[in-house]
């Protein structure tokens, strides 16, 4: 009965948070099995959680970096150091997006913020509005993929995962990501014949290689003076951190400081100076920073609006974790997601086959509901199934996060589908079309992410 009153309100239009609530308290008044007065009971203590802090301020980092001129600097970057190649822009695109996730978490942010900028100079240089929102809505999926992350912190939280693996378990099949798109881009740029859209400069290119070389040198110089001089650790990040602001001002750099922010956070967590709460607070300190005193972009009235959309967003996703919570109890407590693993179970114990089974399944539910609510209502149903089959959840944590992106870019329910569409000002069905054949190196992406485990956890097994 729970499943159907579920499924008719969602039917009914009613938002997801309002359809899970609103099932568990009509199912509770049915069977009269409990007070009523236990839905609010759960869904108080659904969000009473300690790693969720991490949410708003993650958030509001994202905010602040997209508010503060810091997608300019990004782009600029990008097109220095790529934008030479063939189907320059492109190629622009991906890269600026695999930056900016470092900031975002998430793929909306990316694709309303960057997007917007990208989309307009591709079209400004000739390319097809189809190609520029295909290549744009591909390369949003990387937004919760590198961290930080936000569907990663709701995961963690549900499914009682390390959030600091999460964020490192994301970096390598990001990589992956970003170099599928690339080749891609490559395979039209040779197709349809065409070149590059800036100039080769050897200058140019030059400082966005050393920029390139400042953010990968940087923390490698900080552990060799911690670990194997044997510095001490605080006064010698402080002091990095003065010869890093030293350098951007020197230099001139476009986009050092900012491509810093994942490298300060998961520095940060590995190395033990903060949880990964805590580092949502330290990027937002970072993302102040910048905006305020550095570059002198972000302003008092800008930084208030910023506060309220970040208030708006976050009270958004935390009533759909509180909803899911008591909807995700009543599940379980009604024997629904013993019932499915048995069943599972029951037609294949070999973990290939749940996988499959698994990515069908989570691809689909991604067409029509937002990751959040997904994640909350799967994480209850598959992760007893993937303990039983022994499949790390740090492994299956980011195969349902990919999954959960790529069901962004289809109706009916794509956000980033429907935010592309009214970027560029196309019908939802032309960029429906345009997004089919970037399927292709996401769809390969998720094969390879599912089935070498490997890939996935070198990183977490390193620190973790």
């Amino acid at each position: 009965m729970l499943k159907i009153v579920f499924l008719g309100l969602m039917g009914l239009g009613l938002p997801v948070a309002i359809a899970m609530a609103g099932a568990s308290l009509i199912y509770l008044f049915w069977t009269q099995s409990s007070p009523p007065f236990v839905v609010i009971h759960r869904m108080v203590s659904g969000i009473d959680s300690f790693p969720l802090l991490a949410v708003p301020f993650f958030i509001l980092a994202g905010n602040l970096m997209n508010n503060a001129g810091i997608t300019n600097r990004i782009y600029n970057y990008a097109l220095a150091l790529v934008g030479w190649l063939k189907g320059g822009l492109g190629h622009v695109n991906v890269v600026g997006s695999v930056v900016f996730a470092g900031m975002s978490g998430t793929a909306i942010a990316d694709a309303a913020g960057l997007g917007t900028i990208e989309i307009k100079a591709m079209k400004d240089h000739g390319y097809s509005s189809e190609f520029a929102v295909g290549v744009t809505a591909a390369s949003a999926t990387l937004g919760p993929i590198i961290p930080p992350s936000l569907p990663f912190v709701i995961y963690g939280m549900m499914a009682n995962v390390s959030v600091g693996a999460l964020f490192l378990a994301g970096i390598l099949p990001g990589v992956l990501l970003g170099a599928l798109m690339m080749i891609t881009v490559a395979y039209f740029a040779h197709k349809n014949g065409w070149g590059s859209d800036i100039k080769f400069e050897w200058p140019r290119v030059i400082k966005a290689l050393a920029e390139t070389a400042v953010v990968a040198g940087w923390p490698v110089a900080l552990w060799l003076l911690i670990v194997k001089a044997g510095l001490p650790a605080q006064p010698t990040v402080f002091a990095g951190l003065i010869v890093l602001f030293a350098a951007d001002k020197l230099f001139r750099f476009q986009a050092v400081l900012p491509i810093m922010t994942p490298v300060l956070l998961i520095g940060g967590m590995t190395t033990g100076i903060f949880t990964p709460t805590e580092g949502a607070i330290a990027a937002c300190l970072w993302a102040m920073v910048l905006g305020f005193a550095w570059y002198g972009t972000l302003t008092w009235k800008m930084f208030v609006k910023v506060c309220l959309d970040t208030v708006e967003t976050t009270a958004t996703v935390l009533f759909i974790v509180a909803a899911a919570s008591i909807f995700g109890w009543m599940l379980t407590a009604t024997g629904v997601t013993a019932a499915i693993a048995e069943w599972v179970l029951a037609f294949t114990k070999e973990p290939w086959m749940f996988l499959l089974l698994a990515n069908v399944l989570m691809l689909f539910v991604g067409c029509f509901l937002e990751p959040t609510a997904a994640i909350t209502i799967l994480v209850p149903i598959l992760i007893p199934i993937c303990q039983k089959l022994g499949i790390d959840l740090v492994h299956f944590g980011l195969v349902m996060v990919l999954n959960l992106m790529i069901g962004l870019l289809h109706p009916p329910m794509g956000m980033v589908l429907f935010v592309l569409a009214r970027v560029a000002k196309l019908s939802v069905e032309r960029t429906t079309m345009a997004i089919l054949p970037w399927l292709i190196p996401l769809l390969l992406s998720l094969a390879v992410i599912t089935y070498f485990p490997a890939l996935v956890l070198w990183l977490p097994k390193m620190f973790f």
